[in-house]
Order: C-alpha cells, then sequence, then structure tokens
C-alpha cells in the first residue's frame, strides 16, 4: 500500500459525497469543484487499494468497504473536530462548526428560533444545517445533532425535547368545499381530491389519523403526486385538492382563512420533537453551549406548559 496521509479535507469528502449520494451535491455543500472533489477521492481510494464508492452516470453508492470506512472515521472525525474546538476556544469562548440534521419543517417550527438566539450569544460559531426527510445516522454523517420526533431517536442517544407535540392538519381552500362539500370521516377522504406526497425513498405517505384508539392510515388519491411541501402547499391554494401538512406549515393560512381545516378531532398531538446527539467524551465549547442553551428552552417550556 502507498504511503497514506490523510488529512480533515480528504475525510470530509468522503463523508460529504456518502451524505449526499452525489459528487456534485457534495461539492457544493465543500465549496469545491466537482472535478476537484472526484480527484480527492480517486487519490484516497488509489492510497487504500480499494473501493470506496460504486459510480455510474446516474448514481453514486458506497460500497462495503466505504461503509466500513465511514463507520470508523466518522465518530473518530467529529471527536477530532471536538478537540480542536475545545482547543481554540479555551480562552476565545465557542467557536468553529456545529452541523445539524433536521426534517424542514421541525427546522422552520422548533430549531431555527433556538439557532438563532445561539448565534446572537455566540457569533464566533457557525451552523451548518441539512434539512431532508430521511433517517440517517448523525454520527456516522458527521452531524453533531439530529432533530426527529422522540419515538424516532435511537436508544443510544440523549435527547432533549423541542418545542410543542407536533400535530398533522388536513386541510383545503373554502372554494374546493363549496364545491366537494367536506369530509366528516377520514374514509370519506377517499372519494376527494387529495394531493400525495411522495416520501424520500420513494414511497408515498400514507394520511395518518386517531381517535379513540382507533387508527387509520389512508392511501388517499388525487391529481397530483409530489415531493416538496411547498409546491404541495400552493397547489392547495390553487384549488387543486386536499392536502395533509404539520400542523405548524399551515396555521397562518388557517388563521386568516385561506385555508379550512377537517377532521381535527382526527389528529392529535403526537410525539414531541427531540434535539438528540451522542454521549462525546470531549465535547466542544460550542456543543456544550447548544446543548446548554436547549436544556434552558426545556426548562422554560416547562414552566409555561
Amino acid at each position: 500500500m502507498s504511503d497514506l496521509r490523510l488529512g480533515l479535507s480528504e475525510l470530509d469528502a468522503v463523508l460529504a459525497v456518502a451524505r449526499r449520494a452525489s459528487f456534485r451535491k457534495a461539492a457544493i455543500d465543500l465549496d469545491v469543484s466537482t472535478t476537484a472533489l472526484s480527484a480527492t477521492i480517486a487519490k484516497l481510494e488509489a492510497s487504500l487499494e480499494t473501493r470506496l464508492f460504486n459510480r455510474t452516470t446516474r448514481s453514486v453508492a458506497v460500497t462495503e468497504a466505504g461503509r466500513i470506512f465511514l463507520e470508523q472515521v466518522g465518530p473518530a472525525l467529529q471527536d477530532l473536530r471536538a478537540a480542536l474546538d475545545a482547543v481554540r476556544s479555551h480562552n476565545a469562548g465557542p467557536s468553529g462548526t456545529l452541523r445539524i440534521n433536521a426534517f424542514a419543517s421541525a427546522a422552520r417550527a422548533a430549531l431555527l428560533p433556538l439557532v438563532v438566539e445561539f448565534l446572537r450569544h455566540h457569533p464566533k460559531v457557525h451552523i451548518d444545517l441539512v434539512t431532508e426527510g430521511r433517517l440517517v445516522d448523525i454520527v456516522a454523517d458527521g452531524f453533531d445533532f439530529g432533530v426527529r420526533s422522540a419515538s424516532l431517536v435511537p436508544s443510544d442517544m440523549i435527547g432533549i425535547p423541542l418545542g410543542l407535540p407536533q400535530r398533522y392538519a388536513v386541510v383545503g381552500t373554502p372554494a374546493y368545499f363549496e364545491k366537494f362539500g367536506k369530509p366528516q370521516t377520514p374514509p370519506d377522504l377517499l372519494n376527494h381530491r387529495c394531493i400525495r406526497v411522495r416520501l424520500p425513498n420513494g414511497a408515498i405517505f400514507p394520511w395518518h389519523f386517531e381517535r379513540d384508539g382507533e387508527v387509520t392510515r389512508l392511501d388517499v388519491s388525487g391529481p397530483l403526486t409530489l415531493d416538496e411541501p411547498s409546491v404541495v402547499k400552493w397547489t392547495v391554494q390553487e384549488g387543486m385538492g386536499l392536502g395533509f401538512f404539520m400542523e405548524q406549515d399551515v396555521l397562518g393560512e388557517i388563521e386568516t382563512g385561506q385555508f379550512e381545516r377537517i377532521l381535527e378531532a382526527w389528529t392529535p398531538p403526537r410525539d414531541n420533537l427531540c434535539l438528540y446527539y451522542p454521549n462525546r467524551r470531549n465535547p466542544s465549547a460550542a456543543l456544550k453551549a447548544f446543548i446548554t442553551l436547549a436544556r434552558a428552552h426545556q426548562v422554560s417550556q416547562n414552566a409555561r406548559a
């Protein structure tokens, strides 16, 4: 094997390509050219004498060797970064970068206010927030924190409740209901035009309902299947059909009367959102400061409840 000397940039490159499953998207994240990133990975693979990624013209996938590499390197890289940040911040206070993974509605509803307050107190820290629908291994993918529903937080992680319990909301425009009527029970939706949502893994998201212990999941039908919440909202605003959203994403439209909500008794509060993170031996000053602020928010919320 040739002499192998790895720098942080090479390790970051591997993690970024694995996380994004795309050289182009990873290059954007790292602020380098796709050519330069490809050359970095190729040089590393040559030094290791093994392929970390299988590439085609349409996709990038981690090989088995790449998976093993990521499982070992991801946690080690975070420990190394934490140690460097701890040294840098010894006298100057929290600094460096915190990477957070969350789904978009959680980021908008509960995380961003916390991030904004944190940055006002700690301007030397940079927050790298990645929003996506798929569940990720935050350690293997190089994140300091994740945000998910409490039931989805891995058992080996430390969780901090974040914000209020989540609820779904079924909405449509007043004009739609005037024309087609209002469903009175979830099965009535099967006779309505519903905007379907495709998940990141390609599956169609079923609409979830619950009342008095009775759980219903519906595979609705309608004129459109979409994969972006903002586009779903726009089509509902245009009267194309009914939409199924996280409540906080449509509260503004409900309050102004642009949307009418239906079947509210069938959409009770669900799990709390949680900020979660692994237990680290040498957490950076920035990591500790963010945890402290999140716990202070939790105490404040409990006092108001």
